[in-house]
C-alpha cells in the first residue's frame, strides 16, 4: 500500500527530527516569551522601526490570528504578526518580528532565492496536493501506471520548494540579528536569546525539507518495486 509498507522506515529520521524541532521551538519561544526586551518595544513596534530605518515605509505591519502564524506576504507587502507577537514586548516577539522584517528586506532587494521560491508556489501547491493522489491512483490501477510517474514528477516540485525555502529562512534570520544589533533594539545577552529562538525556528524548516526528500525517495522506491513485479 502507499502509506503502510516497509519503505515507511525511511520516514523515521524525519519524524524524529520534526518532533525534536517542535520541542525546541516551543521551549525556546516559551522561555524567551517570559523575558521583556530592554527596549520595551512590542513586536509590531520593532518591525515598524526596522522597516523605517531601511526606508520600507510602504510595508505595513498588521496583526493576524493564530499562534506562530507570522509571515511576510510579498504580494501585499504586509508583515503579518500573530496577535501575541504583535502586542508583546518579549524577546521572542522582537526576534520573530525582526525575522519577518528580514523577509521584507529580501523582497525589497530582489534576493534571488526568495524570488525563486515565490515562482515555485503555484507548482509546489499543485505538486503537494495532486502528486500523492496521482501516485495513489497509479498504484491501485496498474493499467494506467504512468500516473505513478506523473505523480512523482509533480511531487518533486513540492520537494524543491522545501529545499529552496531553507536559504530563504536562514538568510532572513541572519538579517534579523544584524538589524536588531545595528538598530540597537537588542543588547548583549538579548541577542543570544533572539538567536536561540530563530535557530529553533530554522530547525522546523530543516525537518520539513528532510521529510519531503525522504517521502519522495519512498515514492520512487515504491514505483521501482512495482515495475520489478
Amino acid at each position: 500500500m502507499l502509506f503502510w509498507d516497509p519503505t515507511m522506515v525511511l520516514l523515521i529520521p524525519a519524524i524524529l527530527l520534526s518532533l525534536y524541532a517542535q520541542f525546541k521551538i516551543s521551549s525556546a519561544y516559551k522561555q524567551y516569551s517570559e523575558i521583556r526586551s530592554q527596549s520595551g518595544l512590542t513586536g509590531a513596534q520593532a518591525a515598524r522601526a526596522l522597516l523605517n530605518s531601511n526606508g520600507l515605509y510602504d510595508v505595513r505591519v498588521e496583526p493576524i490570528r493564530g499562534r506562530l502564524s507570522d509571515h511576510y506576504d510579498p504580494r501585499t507587502r504586509v508583515i503579518n504578526l500573530s496577535e501575541d507577537v504583535y502586542q508583546s514586548t518579549s524577546l521572542s516577539s522582537v526576534a520573530v518580528a525582526a525575522h519577518e522584517t528580514g523577509h521584507a528586506l529580501q523582497h525589497a532587494t530582489g534576493y534571488f532565492p526568495m524570488q525563486l521560491r515565490s515562482s515555485f508556489v503555484p507548482v509546489a501547491n499543485l505538486g503537494s496536493g495532486a502528486g500523492p493522489m496521482l501516485i495513489l491512483v497509479g498504484l491501485f490501477m496498474p493499467s494506467i501506471g504512468w500516473l505513478l510517474q506523473l505523480g512523482i514528477f509533480a511531487f518533486s516540485f513540492a520537494v524543491l520548494f522545501q529545499i529552496i525555502t531553507l536559504p530563504v529562512e536562514f538568510n532572513a534570520s541572519h538579517r534579523a540579528l544584524l538589524l536588531l544589533q545595528e538598530g540597537n533594539l537588542l543588547r548583549g545577552e538579548e541577542v543570544r536569546g533572539a538567536r536561540t529562538v530563530l535557530n529553533a525556528a530554522a530547525l522546523t524548516y530543516v525537518a520539513a525539507a528532510l521529510a519531503a526528500v525522504l517521502q519522495l525517495a519512498r515514492f520512487i522506491l515504491i514505483a521501482r518495486g512495482r515495475s520489478d513485479d
